[in-house]
């Protein structure tokens, strides 16, 4: 057998955002500080976040949960990452879109996480320990990426009162987590 050449293996440089712009989900291009990008932007550092969280959890400690959500992020992102002309195609499209049912799961998990009565006093100081600590900086990253997704209307993109929910109960949930985490 001879040597044939290999191929390189494909970039993920495709210098198309050089110029300061960047793709929304069906190809319009937007400069990169666009609201929708600076959302989509605030999600992916949230997803990141819930990583962290994820890698820190205490051995045997169940990572479902955090990457249900994780999950749900990915859609959510979708849906906010087109266009207002595109919403229709997308909601037409088989994307995963979040559902009452995402929501209800988030609610149900904060109501068990609640009749576990977590220790807390007042506002909580974060650190106790690596996982609470990363469930915070979870929050705080929900926390922005809800503001972010509640400016979107004031650019013109309509945004799916679930998708808001959703985010904020989230964030009440990823509190709950590290108060629990910190009596661990």
């Amino acid at each position: 057998m001879g040597d044939s050449p290999q191929r390189p293996a494909p970039s993920i440089v495709t210098r198309t955002g050089d110029d300061g712009t960047t793709s929304l989900l069906y190809g319009q291009r937007v400069p990169k500080d666009h609201p929708q990008v600076e959302a989509v932007g605030a999600f992916d550092e949230l997803n990141a976040a819930l990583g962290f969280a994820k890698a820190t959890r205490p051995p045997g400690a169940d990572a479902a949960e955090l990457e249900r959500i994780q999950r749900d992020l990915v859609s959510l992102m979708g849906e906010v990452s087109c266009a207002e002309s595109d919403a229709a195609r997308h909601a037409a499209s088989k994307f995963v879109r979040l559902a009452d049912a995402d929501l209800a799961r988030l609610g149900s998990a904060v109501a068990a996480i609640e009749a576990r009565r977590p220790r807390f006093d007042g506002w909580a100081t974060p650190g106790a320990n690596p996982h609470a600590a990363a469930l915070d900086l979870a929050r705080t990253a929900a926390r922005r990426a809800e503001r972010r997704l509640v400016g979107l209307p004031a650019h013109g993109r309509t945004v799916r009162p679930l998708l808001l929910q959703y985010v904020n109960r989230l964030s009440d949930l990823l509190w709950l987590m590290a108060r629990e985490a910190e009596s661990a």
